[in-house]
């Protein structure tokens, strides 16, 4: 009996492992911000916000499990992702496929009863974009499949938005802008500590094709436009002082690293811009929360 419970716990733990929690879960609280952003009172209704959060959760979940599927060959000789469940021969193509058909459907039924169906058709989308659009037209084929794929990974904020509201505003675009501008630089970082593993498996990453220094020229470039577009709440109004000063100390970290990638480059360098980019967005959305609760 042990036993059985044991393999059952393994057995969940690997397909759970498909869904890339830790993307999948900054993903959410993206979705979560933009739902409490879109709110004038304290919450969305708990039901509504419940629905929502397990619904998108569910969806990317099932995205990253296509990109998995996909991505199976080039896993395997990559180092940071060759200990998934796919390419260590865990779960088969078939059960992959049928995994992602069956939470991907759920997810959707769920946005479609229970939160509304904008919310459903747009988190459809971003589904279509990230796990065919960029995952097998894109990012096999051009060394801006970062800039042009970036758009599905910026939608969270938008589909947390829609969740509330059934609209898409002025707001919910400008939270989408700051993820899209935002993807770059993080990326672009990985890539460059990652450049001869994405030679390896024969993925055109900017660093690849272009060399090194373009590479560390771009990260700079898309930080300064980044730090810019930062601005755009506070400056239509839509946050107040919490948050342009956190985003001013935020962004002014993140330029320091990006000069120091350009003009004196380390792996260890870009190792420690990726790690700070997650925490960037996150203390930035964190930021655009407080400033909405308390906003001077």
């Amino acid at each position: 009996m042990q036993f059985a419970l044991t393999a059952s716990g393994l057995r969940l733990r690997q397909f759970f492992g498909l869904t890339k929690p830790r993307v999948v879960s900054l993903i959410v609280f993206c979705a979560t911000i933009g739902m409490l952003l879109a709110t004038p009172a304290m919450v969305p209704p708990p039901g509504l916000l419940a629905a929502a959060v397990v619904g998108i959760w569910l969806v990317a979940g099932s995205a990253a499990a296509v990109n998995c599927l996909v991505e199976q060959k080039t896993d395997a000789v990559m180092t940071r992702t060759r200990g998934r469940p796919l390419p260590r021969g865990e779960i088969t193509q078939l059960q992959t496929l049928v995994f992602a058909l069956v939470v991907g459907g759920s997810g959707l039924a769920l946005l479609y009863f229970e939160v509304n169906e904008l919310t459903m058709w747009l988190t459809m989308a971003t589904f279509v974009g990230y796990a065919i659009v960029y995952t097998v037209i894109l990012k096999p084929m051009t060394p801006q499949n970062i800039v042009i794929g970036g758009a599905s990974g910026a939608m969270p904020p938008v589909l947390g938005w829609a969740a509330v509201t059934n609209d898409v505003s002025f707001q919910a675009l400008l939270l989408f802008l700051i993820i899209f501008a935002w993807t770059p630089p993080h990326f672009w970082a990985l890539a460059l500590y990652r450049k001869l593993e994405y030679a390896k498996a024969g993925v055109p990453m900017l660093p690849v094709t272009h060399g090194d220094k373009f590479t560390r020229l771009h990260v700079l470039f898309y930080t300064f436009i980044l730090v810019a577009v930062t601005m755009l709440p506070y400056a239509t109004h839509m946050s107040g002082l919490i948050y342009v000063v956190s985003a001013i100390a935020l962004g002014g970290v993140f330029l320091y690293y990006a000069f120091r990638i350009y003009r004196d480059y380390s792996d260890r360098l870009a190792q420690t811009t990726f790690r700070y980019s997650i925490l960037y967005l996150t203390l930035l959305f964190a930021a655009l929360l407080l400033d909405h609760y308390f906003t001077f």
